[in-house]
């Protein structure tokens, strides 16, 4: 009778390695090039909310729209720096990025944040409400992104 503390693994059962996945060239072509799409949409996006709330709702939330606008762009890209140097602080042990420097950008995000919020509410309290519509610029252009991948997936079949 076999000793009930030693059992054989199932067949089914992981080795100690694992080999990844082929890589398809054209979904790493199609992902690899979403955050450039990202900014292009922020850009296009924005501009063209700001121009049409400056017309519909006047030069004000206008101006508040471009507020949020620009600060959307901005904390996008520094929400990038910052990941990509968790990621390279994570996995190069050798690595010289800061992590205290990493966690004090990230906060100083939320900073200016509530900074523009601050200065907008206190010189036109209208603008507040384009301000709040344009910081939703990222998540906008983030959409537009889910859409253009969705769609080309399905029509390469990838």
């Amino acid at each position: 009778m076999p000793d009930p503390v030693q059992r054989e693994p199932p067949d089914n059962a992981p080795d100690d390695e694992v080999e990844p996945a082929p890589i398809d060239a054209r979904a790493e072509e199609l992902f690899g090039g979403a955050v450039t799409r990202i900014r292009h949409a922020m850009l296009l996006l924005g501009t063209t909310g700001t121009v049409i709330s400056s017309f519909i709702w006047g030069w004000r939330i206008g101006i508040g729209v471009l507020l949020g606008c620009v600060l959307s762009y901005v904390n996008f890209n520094w929400l990038e720096r910052a990941l990509n140097s968790l990621a390279e602080r994570v996995t190069e042990p050798g690595s010289t990025v800061s992590s205290t420097g990493t966690v004090f950008r990230f906060l100083l995000r939320y900073v200016f944040i509530g900074l523009g919020a601050y200065v907008i509410f206190r010189s036109y309290p209208a603008g507040l409400y384009g301000f709040l519509g344009g910081l939703s610029l990222t998540v906008a252009a983030i959409l537009c992104e889910a859409v253009y991948e969705l769609s080309a997936a399905l029509r390469l079949k990838i």
